[in-house]
């Protein structure tokens, strides 16, 4: 059975720094991309930034661009976002998705979802 989960969110202070993984279980990432997506209170779900597993290359939205870094661990099956300069409006919900094609910043490409993990950027 196909499954990610999200681990490493919490509550930080504005400037502060977080790092979240996506560990896939069931499956091997290699022939994947992973996205990170977030989901604010009244918001749409927005793409942060993806990764293709076999290749390693990254987007970033916009937003983050600069403040954000996407990685991979192919051996232990685990994709990071490391946020650093956090501040309140990158509250939010924040899921990883696995997609068979070519990565992308659109939930619709993704077939497979984690569970989400709460970020909260707060002082």
């Amino acid at each position: 059975q196909l499954q990610l989960v999200e681990s490493g969110g919490g509550l930080v202070q504005p400037g502060g720094s977080l790092r979240l993984s996506c560990a896939a279980s069931g499956f091997t990432l290699d022939y994947y991309a992973i996205g990170w997506f977030r989901q604010a209170p009244g918001k749409e779900r927005e793409g942060v930034s993806y990764i293709t597993m076999r290749s390693g290359w990254t987007n970033y939205a916009d937003s983050v661009k600069g403040r954000f870094t996407i990685s991979r661990d192919n051996a232990k099956n685990t994709v990071y976002l490391q946020m650093s300069s956090l501040n309140p409006e990158d509250t939010a919900v924040y899921y990883c998705a696995a997609t068979g094609v070519t990565g992308s910043l659109f939930a619709r490409d993704y077939a497979y979802w984690g569970q989400g993990t709460q970020v909260t950027v707060s002082s």
